[in-house]
């Protein structure tokens, strides 16, 4: 219930989010209204991006090509490691002591 300028602080996030209107020279044209869960404020804006261009792509298929070549249709595949037993972290291991 925010508006985007008092949730992105910073202006490089509100830029990341206006991306793919920006790309498509479509600022003003539409109303979007986004629900955004988890994460970081930064992934959270990047998750937006992809969610607009996503529906940017279901309205007009012809622009798909244009935000493809931006990197704005595709997911970022990083995903956090898991923690594994007998380590400290995902590869952090305890202090090894010779003696």
């Amino acid at each position: 219930n925010r508006d985007m300028k008092s949730y992105f602080a910073n202006e490089l996030l509100e830029n990341i989010v206006n991306q793919p209107l920006a790309t498509l020279e479509q600022v003003g044209q539409y109303d979007i209204k986004v629900n955004v869960s988890g994460g970081g404020i930064a992934g959270q804006a990047e998750a937006i991006r992809l969610a607009i261009s996503k529906a940017l792509v279901s309205d007009n298929a012809e622009v798909k090509s244009a935000l493809r070549k931006e990197g704005f249709v595709t997911r970022d595949p990083r995903m956090v490691e898991r923690k594994k037993f007998g380590k400290r972290k995902a590869r952090r291991s305890f202090q090894f002591s010779k003696r």
